[in-house]
C-alpha cells in the first residue's frame, strides 16, 4: 500500500530514516526552495525519486499543514517484540521501552512517540486492535519521530508476560491512590512503562500483569494530566533517573 507523508519535518525524518519505499516527492509550485525543503528536494534527486512541481492546491487534498511538500511511501514498517528486545540489547544499555494501551487519539500517540524517541526510548507496543496505529497524522504529529523508532504489535498481555522474563520491569502509569509516587519506584533499570487509553486508562488485563503501578504528583486543581502529557513527563522521569544517559545537550 502506498500514502502520503505531508509537512516539511515529517517528509525530511522519512527520508532520512530510510524505512520505507519512495515512489514521488511533490511540491508545490512558487515555494521558496531552500532550508529543510533544499534537503528533501537534493536526497529525492540524490536517490532518483521523482519530483513533480504542481499547483498548491493539488497538495492540499492530501493533508493539512504541507507546507507546500507531499512524499508518497509504502505503508509503515512494523516490526516485531524480538527486534525490540534485540535492539536494547545492542544499545548496551537497560531496555527502555513504552507500551501504549489502546489510545485512540492519533495526536496523542504522535506526541508520545516523538518524546519516546527524543528520550532514547529503544521501542513502542501497541496493542493488535482497538488502537491507533502509525497512519501519516501520527507522523505529522510526532514530527517525523515515529520513523527513527521501532514499532510493534502484539497482543500486550503476552508481550508483557515475554517482557518480564527477559528481566524487564513493567511499570503502569495510574492515577489510582494504590499507585506509587515516583519517589519510590525505581525507574533506572530495564523498564517497560504502560500508557493506558485517553479515557479508561489500562485494560484490566494489562493493568493486572504490570509490576507496579506509578503515579504522577498533582497539587493543582486539575485533576489528572491527559495521556500524552502524563505519559511525556513519566518517560522524562525514567530518563532523568538513568542520569539522562546519551544527552547531546
Amino acid at each position: 500500500m502506498k500514502e502520503w507523508i505531508v509537512g516539511r519535518n515529517p517528509a525530511y525524518e522519512a527520508l532520512r530514516a530510510g524505512r520505507r519505499q519512495f515512489f514521488r516527492l511533490q511540491v508545490a509550485q512558487g515555494v521558496y526552495e531552500k532550508g529543510r525543503l533544499a534537503e528533501i528536494i537534493q536526497t529525492c534527486t540524490a536517490n532518483q525519486i521523482p519530483i513533480e512541481r504542481l499547483p498548491r492546491q493539488r497538495l492540499d487534498v492530501l493533508g493539512d499543514g504541507h507546507q507546500g511538500v507531499a512524499l508518497e511511501v509504502s505503508d509503515y514498517p512494523y516490526s516485531n517484540l524480538p527486534d525490540l528486545l534485540v535492539l536494547a540489547y545492542e544499545s548496551r544499555e537497560p531496555a527502555f521501552l513504552l507500551i501504549l494501551d489502546a489510545l485512540q487519539d492519533p495526536q496523542n500517540l504522535g506526541t508520545l512517540l516523538r518524546t519516546a524517541e527524543a528520550v532514547g526510548v529503544q521501542g513502542v507496543l501497541l496493542p493488535l486492535r482497538q488502537t491507533a496505529t502509525v497512519t501519516p497524522a501520527v507522523v505529522s504529529a510526532s514530527s517525523g519521530a515515529s520513523e527513527h523508532l521501532l514499532i510493534a504489535q502484539a497482543n500486550l498481555a503476552q508481550a508483557i508476560d515475554s517482557l518480564k522474563k527477559a528481566g524487564v520491569w513493567v511499570v503502569g502509569l495510574e492515577g489510582s491512590p494504590t499507585a506509587q509516587d515516583p519517589n519510590n519506584v525505581r525507574l533506572d533499570g530495564p523498564l517497560a512503562l504502560v500508557v493506558g487509553n485517553e479515557g479508561q486508562g489500562m485494560r484490566s488485563l494489562v493493568r493486572d500483569s504490570c509490576d507496579l503501578l506509578l503515579r504522577l504528583p498533582m497539587r493543582g486543581r486539575i485533576e489528572s494530566l491527559n495521556a500524552a502529557v502524563a505519559g511525556s513527563v513519566a518517560l522524562y522521569l525514567a530518563w532523568q533517573a538513568r542520569g539522562f544517559s546519551g544527552s547531546k545537550y
